[in-house]
């Protein structure tokens, strides 16, 4: 496993956010759904592709808390620009979880 320091962690930017809407996206190559995800009044309504459609449905995500890295270049995926990566952990089935906060945080707060 590679190591790396406590500067190259911190300069990684994961904030809270709260999913505001989910869709299908269908022009994806894998599975994946186009999120709205609110980070509060610093950062605003960013979007991201998750492949996340194993476990959850896009009504069930609207509402959610949850952790992403907010300062990665934007990437395009077929006609949309995710502007953050979600972040999850897979399952023992290989399908992913999402990551987020234990109780309500304040939106756009930033992981220590």
């Amino acid at each position: 496993m590679d190591q790396i320091s406590m500067d190259d962690f911190l300069r990684v930017d994961i904030r809270v956010g709260l999913v505001l809407r989910a869709e299908p996206f269908a022009k994806a190559r894998k599975p994946a759904y186009k999120l709205w995800i609110d980070f509060g009044p610093e950062l605003g309504v960013k979007k991201s592709s998750a492949q996340i459609t194993a476990l959850y449905r896009p009504e069930d995500l609207a509402g959610r808390l949850v952790l992403a890295v907010v300062n990665f270049p934007p990437r395009q995926i077929a006609d949309f620009m995710s502007e953050v990566l979600v972040l999850g952990v897979d399952d023992a089935q290989g399908r992913v979880v999402l990551l987020e906060p234990e109780r309500d945080a304040p939106l756009g707060s930033r992981l220590h």
